[in-house]
Order: C-alpha cells, then structure tokens, then sequence
C-alpha cells in the first residue's frame, strides 16, 4: 500500500521544473507552464479514465497510512522555499521580459497547485496542526479567506444561486471570475463578523479571523517589499494573482450549471455526487492530489484525498482539469459541450425518476 500511496509524490515533479524556470533564461523559463497545460492535457487525451474504487480493506489501510499524510506536510515547506528562490531569482541582473514572465508563470502555478489546492485538502482535516499548515499555504497565495468561505460557505450552498462559486448555466469565465473572487472574499467577512455577534464581540475584535489574515497578509507583504523591493513585489502578486485565477477556473469547471433542488423556501436536497462534474482522468488526478474527483469530495467532505471515490451517477467531463481548465477559456466552445452534457445528464434523470416511480 506504501508503494501505492508514493504515485502522489509524482506532481513534485513540478518543484523541479519550477527550479529549473528559476534559474533558466529564454522561452526554456516556461516549461512548468508547457508541462501543465500542454502536456498532460495531450497525453489525458490518449489516456483512459480509471473509475476503479478501492475495496473496503484497501480503504482502511489506507485511511491510516500516514504516508499519504507526510506527503502533504512537506508541501508547506516545498512552497515557502520555492517562493524565497523565487524572489531571490529575481534579484539577477539582466533578466529580460520574457525571464520575469517565465519566471513568474512558473511560481504561480505552484500557488495554484500546491498554494491553494493542497491548502484546500489540509483546510478540511480537524487537526490543528493540519489547518495552521492550510493557512499557511493559502498565505502564499494571498487567499486566506478561502479557508473560512469554502468550508462554511462554498459547502453548503454549493449548487445554489447563494453560492458565488457555483458557475451558472451559460455563465462565461472571465464574468464567472469577478463574482467568485468578490463575492467570496466578502462572503468570508460576513461568516466572520457573524461569529463576533454571536460571541457579543464587535467586528473589529482581533479575535475576528479575517482581521487576522488581513493583519497577516499585509505584514507578510511588507517583509517582501522591505526585503527585495517594489518591482518583485509586483511580479509575487502577479503570481499569486494567477494562482487565484487557477482556482476560480477549477471552481468554475467543477459546478458549471449543475443546480441543487429546492425542497423548501431557502432549503435545498443534500450535496450528492450528481452535483459537482468528476474526472477520473489519471495525470489531472495525481497532480491535484485527487481533487478531480469532486463529487465524492462534495458528497463526503471529510474523506481524505485518497479514499475518494468514483460515483456511477456522477457526470463525467470530456478530459481531465488541465484540459478543462485550457477549454473554459474559450467560453463558446466550453459552453457549447458542456450544455450538451448538461442536457444528456437531465434526461437520464428524468428517467431514472420516472423509472424509480413506475417501480413504486
């Protein structure tokens, strides 16, 4: 089981190529880029997805392999260490447009990757120590309100007109951005502020978490611009601006049009696996740490990555996350396939429905 739970030592491989990128001049800057989105979406393409689940007995050896747990404890120090080479390779003299966009390209991916999305992973577990590292994560890329908005907010009203991070049907990405990020941003002050009230606090208490990370985060970029100035400050918010955008192109791929029924006024059926796209697509699993295999994730938030499953009833995507990501640029083209899956998905429920009636 050892040997399996190291496959997810695989996206490291991107560490590598963004040190690589660190210290390389020319177009040769932009192969973390190359690799990630051009790449393993080709190869996706030849790749058959793999639907197969764990047995029960391989489930529980798993849940208490630790190792699954130490791979995702070294990613905060991988991250922060790659973020100080990064600033550092700035530094250099001569570096010409192409090295800063490279360069900058190559970090932000690791902020998307492994700032945001293996923050999201340790954001769900209940030790303390796993959180303080998800936080941590989330820091390095300027989005620590994620860790308040999307486990109290983006859960439950996932697949609900309430939830900014929900892409509507025939809804673009680049509108679908603005809402998301503003409205989550916003949505974490109100879950906050209202655990003041409840605390007969005011809003302003240092106890407020968002107060925190915004303290936080405005120290944290302080030191950056203290110790290595203004113009490389730019290019890490640069970065971490495209590790945002990573983010909200996956929050956009992995609800798009799927809506929750409302079975009462402000009341809606559970998240169930049918409300939230999956990708079994191996490459795009690995890299993200099985975060393609959303509806499980929606379904049983708890699970840890490893043990998600693939659900028969889950709609599929035509590719892996890469992939996707690459198509919901082209609103059109995205809109036009997704709408056809969407209309497929519909049918087949009506019925199941309509079977699951005639059978009572």
């Amino acid at each position: 089981m050892r040997i399996r739970a190291f496959k997810y030592a695989s996206p490291l491989v991107l560490y590598w190529l963004a040190y690589w990128s660190f210290t390389a001049h020319g177009f040769i800057t932009f192969f973390p880029l190359l690799w990630s989105y051009t790449f393993i979406p080709l190869l996706e393409l030849l790749l058959t997805p793999d639907t197969v689940n764990m047995s029960s007995t391989q489930e529980e050896i798993a849940a208490k392999d630790k190792v699954y747990d130490y791979l995702l404890y070294t990613i905060p120090v991988l991250q922060y260490a790659a973020l100080v080479f990064f600033l550092f390779s700035l530094r250099q003299p001569d570096l010409t447009w192409i090295d800063y966009a490279g360069r900058i390209s190559a970090m932000g991916l690791l902020c998307g990757i492994f700032g945001i999305n293996v923050g999201h992973e340790l954001g769900h577990r209940k030790n303390k120590m796993e959180q303080w590292f998800a936080k941590g994560l989330l820091l390095s890329s300027q989005y620590m309100h994620f860790f308040i908005e999307h486990n109290r907010g983006h859960h439950k009203r996932v697949a609900t007109w309430n939830d900014p991070a929900t892409a509507r049907f025939n809804e673009w990405l680049f509108s679908f951005y603005f809402r998301s990020i503003v409205y989550s941003y916003t949505g974490a002050w109100k879950i906050a502020n209202s655990d003041m009230r409840k605390r007969d606090l005011p809003v302003s208490n240092i106890q407020n978490s968002m107060v925190q990370y915004t303290i936080i985060q405005v120290v944290f970029n302080a030191l950056i611009i203290l110790f290595f100035g203004w113009i490389i400050w730019t290019c890490y918010l640069l970065a971490a601006a495209m590790g945002i955008a990573l983010l909200e192109t996956v929050n956009y791929i992995e609800h798009y049009g799927l809506q929750r029924k409302e079975v009462a006024s402000g009341k809606y059926e559970r998240a169930l696996p049918h409300h939230s796209w999956n990708s079994n697509h191996v490459l795009g699993r690995l890299m993200l740490f099985e975060l393609s295999r959303h509806s499980d994730h929606h379904y049983q938030a708890s699970r840890k990555y490893q043990l998600l499953r693939h659900h028969d009833n889950s709609p599929q995507m035509p590719t892996g996350y890469p992939g996707m990501m690459i198509l919901a640029h082209v609103p059109p083209l995205f809109i036009y396939i997704m709408n056809k899956r969407i209309k497929q998905l519909q049918q087949s429920q009506a019925i199941s429905t309509k079977a699951f009636k005639t059978e009572a």
